[in-house]
């Protein structure tokens, strides 16, 4: 199926990544990657407890890599901004999360950022395919959020092709991104669903060479889309 935005955006998760040398993790996939997955869980929303505004602060200033950050968190009314506020490039909260996803989405653009939603395991995409207009990005969760190193689950797919037919119905210049389990083995069945964004964390930072793990994810999701 066609997708939206020709080029393929590959994400690296930090969570992967050695968290005392977070810099460093940045530094070994710059080039390779489009985007740095910043995984925010506030230990609430989901059962973990991760990276917040003074990481991304500090990584900001370490890497000219953009920015994804993923709120996995309550409020994101009261918290979104301040990523978009510190440069992320792309600030993504989940429909779950958030009492009125679209004026949190107008406020992120204002403040500079894209605006991305995120749909969790369990959540009927169905319900916010009208809001996607304000969007430039819809995340589709293909694991349970809350946990790295979780296994690929294909049946969730079927939430990329819906997202993405509505998509190309209303002309919407949409990045469709997936995160969970996406590797070697699974990319290509995510990309030929439609998703043009993918997250890998272990994939990348399990590999002995994260940078080269990134351009063969690349060169799978191209062929694949």
């Amino acid at each position: 199926m066609e997708a939206a935005q020709a080029d393929t955006v590959i994400a690296p998760s930090l969570l992967a990544a050695d968290f005392a040398r977070l810099a460093e993790a940045a530094e070994s996939v710059a080039g390779a990657v489009d985007w740095l997955h910043v995984d925010v869980m506030d230990n609430h929303f989901v059962p973990n407890l991760t990276l917040g505004p003074p990481v991304v602060k500090s990584l900001k200033a370490a890497t000219d890599v953009p920015l994804d950050c993923h709120l996995m968190i309550e409020d994101p009314e009261r918290w979104a901004l301040g990523y978009a506020e510190l440069g992320a490039h792309n600030v993504t909260f989940h429909a779950e999360a958030s009492a009125d996803p679209a004026t949190l989405a107008k406020r992120l653009r204002s403040a500079g950022a894209k605006a991305g939603l995120a749909i969790d395991r369990d959540t009927p995409v169905e319900d916010y395919l009208d809001l996607l207009p304000e969007f430039d990005t819809l995340l589709i969760m293909t694991i349970k959020a809350g946990f790295g190193g979780q296994a690929f689950m294909p049946e969730l797919l079927d939430k990329v092709r819906t997202a993405r037919r509505h998509a190309k119905a209303g002309h919407l210049e949409l990045r469709i991104e997936v995160d969970g389990g996406i590797a070697e083995d699974t990319i290509a069945r995510a990309a030929e669903a439609g998703a043009d964004a993918f997250v890998a964390g272990t994939a990348v930072y399990g590999a002995d060479d994260p940078a080269e793990a990134c351009r063969r994810l690349r060169s799978l999701a191209d062929a694949a889309r």
